[in-house]
């Protein structure tokens, strides 16, 4: 099943009604994260993709992650419950929810307004060279994993 398409601002209207549902006091079905520690988390893959934060993968690293992990993160079968998340992106301290959920909104519409051509063939610090669909798959699957995650 395709996801939708990130690049499609229909499909980024109904990824920010489901945002509207969340509120910082939103629990989660599991995990140990807050809703404004989830929305920060989201937006250390933006930060990274983005070269707002500096990611540097040996290249070892890379090459196991492009092997084993890839297949996983870009594929079109959703996350389950309870995954381990990389060091980078643990969120343990305080945010706040309006400042990580307007940032999540600037990341989303920038990516939308991108677009497939932006993203088709760019590289990713953790995987190499991806096309547009693998990173729409990346993207929509972790934001819609913890939309479920919080019940959104």
């Amino acid at each position: 099943m395709a996801f939708p398409s990130i690049y499609n601002p229909e499909a980024i209207n109904i990824i920010f009604s489901r945002l509207e549902k969340l509120t910082s006091q939103t629990t989660p079905n599991w995990g140990k994260m807050n809703a404004p520690q989830m929305l920060a988390h989201l937006n250390v893959s933006y930060d990274i993709d983005n070269g707002k934060i500096a990611a540097k993968t040996p290249a070892l690293l890379k090459f196991v992650l492009r092997l084993f992990l890839k297949p996983i993160v870009v594929s079109e079968k959703p996350y389950k419950s309870n995954l381990r998340t990389a060091p980078a992106f643990i969120i343990s301290s305080e945010k706040s929810f309006e400042l990580e959920k307007k940032k999540l909104l600037d990341n989303l519409t920038e990516t939308q307004v991108k677009g497939a051509k932006y993203y088709e063939g760019r590289e990713s610090a953790s995987f190499g060279k991806l096309t547009a669909n693998e990173w729409n798959n990346l993207y929509y699957k972790h934001l819609n994993h913890h939309f479920i995650q919080f019940g959104i």
